[in-house]
């Protein structure tokens, strides 16, 4: 699902118009957005919640040419699933 068509799926289930589901999900999202900028926790219970990991600077490859680039250090948001939303998933033992 991409955010099209989570926008569309809200405003069917809510029976909204199109332009107050789009405004629902961006306000959402850009709020999750700026805690993260903050280095803040998002928690969404019985789904998961996003960190800011940050990753040491490495030697990658050029996935074109091969060669050995320095990747400088990071800072980027990492997922983790729920055990929620895990066992929903998992429905059928997989």
């Amino acid at each position: 699902m991409n955010k099209s068509e989570l926008i569309e799926e809200l405003s069917m289930r809510m029976a909204i118009h199109p332009k107050k589901a789009e405004a629902m999900v961006n306000t959402i999202l850009g709020s999750m957005v700026d805690a993260m900028k903050e280095n803040r926790r998002v928690e969404i219970r019985g789904f998961g919640s996003f960190v800011m990991r940050d990753y040491k600077p490495y030697i990658g490859r050029n996935p074109k040419s091969g060669e050995k680039i320095q990747v400088k250090e990071k800072t980027l948001p990492f997922f983790k699933s729920g055990k929620d939303m895990r066992d929903r998933v998992n429905v059928g033992g997989k």
